[in-house]
């Protein structure tokens, strides 16, 4: 008798011992990790197809830009001021103001720079970069179009006048996977879209 309530005790406790094991949580089987799909992303998509609209067979960059509470007149001035300041920057060559009209609010600027796609201490690749930059103002709101593109390069060894239309579009700069540019004709392209970016983002700012 006394041997089978030993017996008895010695159940229970083993009983109790498994449950504690079962209760700790590092002792608990591994749980498989779900694998989560990893999607890489193309650090070129911004600049692949689409990336350069075309306008009746022209390229053409438009944005309208919001300016909650700003008049017309206000805009037109805020504008008018940056675009000059842009007409005078170092890369600049041969920029100016051709229209600024206060009676339809409209800034016309002709842009001639610098587009520099390498510079180190033994190479400066550049490209003479001509463009139009046109600005219709309202209350509220200004609509700009960068349009007139094209490209002096190589001036000094083998010049090359080429435009926007025979060399950045989707047909001539991106390959026909739509995952990269190609080599020549891609630099420009990147670089044009980079200068775009760039001044639109500065706009946008000043008329928040």
């Amino acid at each position: 008798m006394r041997q089978m309530k030993k017996c008895i005790l010695m159940c229970v406790v083993m009983a109790m011992t498994l449950t504690a094991t079962a209760q700790n949580t590092w002792e608990e089987p591994e749980k498989k990790e779900e694998k989560v799909a990893v999607v890489e992303t193309n650090p070129m998509e911004k600049y692949l197809k689409g990336a350069v609209p075309e306008v009746n067979g022209k390229v053409t960059f438009t944005k309208t830009f919001d300016a909650p509470g700003k008049t017309a007149f206000q805009i037109y001035n805020i504008l008018g001021k940056y675009l000059q300041g842009v007409t005078r920057e170092p890369q600049q060559i041969n920029s100016q103001l051709i229209k600024a009209d206060t009676a339809t609010y409209e800034i016309d600027v002709k842009l001639e720079e610098w587009l520099v796609f390498q510079k180190t201490a033994l190479v400066l690749d550049q490209t003479r970069f001509f463009y139009t930059i046109k600005a219709l103002c309202a209350n509220g709101k200004a609509t700009l179009t960068l349009s007139n593109i094209r490209y002096n390069y190589d001036e000094e060894r083998t010049p090359i006048r080429i435009s926007a239309e025979d060399w950045i579009t989707d047909r001539v700069a991106v390959n026909k996977k739509n995952t990269k540019l190609y080599r020549h004709s891609g630099k420009f392209r990147k670089c044009t879209i980079d200068r775009k970016d760039y001044l639109f983002e500065q706009i946008e700012g000043l008329l928040q």
